[in-house]
């Protein structure tokens, strides 16, 4: 009986936390729940499949707890099949072999004193471009002796509040800015490329997480994925990325109202889930770092890098520009319900 209780509980517990994300609510406490969305529907199977085989189903409360944790079970699962390789790619894969763009992404953790492990995996990958984030002048200083002439286009914004970006190029950077869009302490970047002779834009951004020691809602950290939404969501014809460490979910109200107004393609869905963070731990883990792109890119590679003494995985995509192809994989236009709750997010 006992054993019971403490699964009803249980059951509970995972009903609350399915029931969080859909909150209209920015507090750090509920917005922190998006994040281990894999586990909790592990959990809920883990719950029901107990309920189900252990114990004897003698009232409508038995059947009512295991309706009710069927539903959560269902409801999770449609949020992270996505991102399992039964799903259909959202950018499907180049029928060439020759890459446009090759791309490093990391957040190389600031504190992270071996700078020659993330120097080996960007030596290893040579990308065309990377970015690092938590850069400060120590891996300013470490970094640019040893790629400086490599990539001679580069945005250097070295920071000591771990937000200190550096970003490297062997393709031309056009009209390079660096924002601080909501907060004059957070950079945010803004630059073209050219491929194939056309201009692509890329955005890169690292906003604030929801979590007590750096913000109490997650309400800056939505602000600014929106502005850079809206952006690209007033020049359709133009080729976007964006780059970054997004703080958030693959799965999350945020980003997936980022991907409607931007109509921009996750180059995970449909690959597997490429959890970036927590490198130091084996279970919580989640997709943090992002490499949206523009409906003209497919994918040639996707992986997930190895430990570089940070407490994220670096995330490495190879992309050829496709730009006749487009059409095939056009997200439709986002509604005007969608664009309110955007300019709400702004505001």
């Amino acid at each position: 009986m006992i054993l019971k209780v403490i699964f009803r509980i249980l059951a509970c517990l995972a009903i609350i936390l399915t029931i969080f994300p859909f909150l209209a609510a920015d507090a750090w406490w509920i917005r922190m729940f998006d994040f281990p969305h894999v586990q909790l529907t592990f959990l809920t199977l883990f719950i029901l499949l107990i309920y189900f085989f252990k114990f004897e189903r003698k009232n409508w409360k038995d059947y009512l707890f295991i309706l009710a944790l069927v539903t959560c079970f269902i409801v999770q699962g449609i949020k992270i099949y996505p991102y399992t390789p039964f799903a259909p790619y959202e950018v499907n894969n180049s029928s060439k072999d020759k890459s446009d763009l090759k791309v490093y992404v990391a957040n190389v953790l600031q504190k992270n004193k071996k700078h020659q492990k993330v120097i080996q995996q960007i030596e290893a990958y040579r990308p065309d471009l990377f970015l690092l984030t938590e850069t400060n002048q120590a891996w300013l200083a470490s970094i640019d002796k040893v790629f400086h002439s490599e990539y001679p286009y580069q945005i250097k914004v070295p920071l000591p509040n771990t937000y200190g970006m550096l970003l490297y190029s062997k393709k031309e950077l056009i009209q390079p800015q660096v924002h601080y869009l909501i907060e004059d302490s957070i950079p945010s970047l803004d630059f073209q490329l050219k491929i194939k002779n056309r201009l692509v834009q890329l955005y890169v951004i690292h906003p604030k997480p929801p979590m007590p020691q750096h913000a109490k809602t997650s309400e800056k950290r939505d602000a600014e994925m929106m502005l850079v939404a809206k952006k690209i969501h007033q020049q359709p014809n133009q080729p976007h990325i964006v780059l970054g460490d997004f703080n958030d979910v693959a799965w999350s109200r945020t980003t997936t109202l980022f991907q409607e107004v931007s109509q921009l393609l996750d180059v995970r869905k449909g690959r597997g889930f490429f959890n970036t963070y927590d490198a130091n731990s084996f279970l919580m883990r989640w997709p943090l770092d992002h490499i949206f792109v523009s409906k003209e890119f497919r994918v040639n590679n996707i992986e997930l890098g190895k430990d570089n003494h940070s407490d994220h995985f670096p995330i490495y995509t190879e992309l050829r520009f496709e730009p006749e192809k487009a059409n095939s994989q056009q997200k439709n236009a986002p509604s005007s319900k969608e664009l309110k709750q955007a300019e709400k997010e702004m505001n």
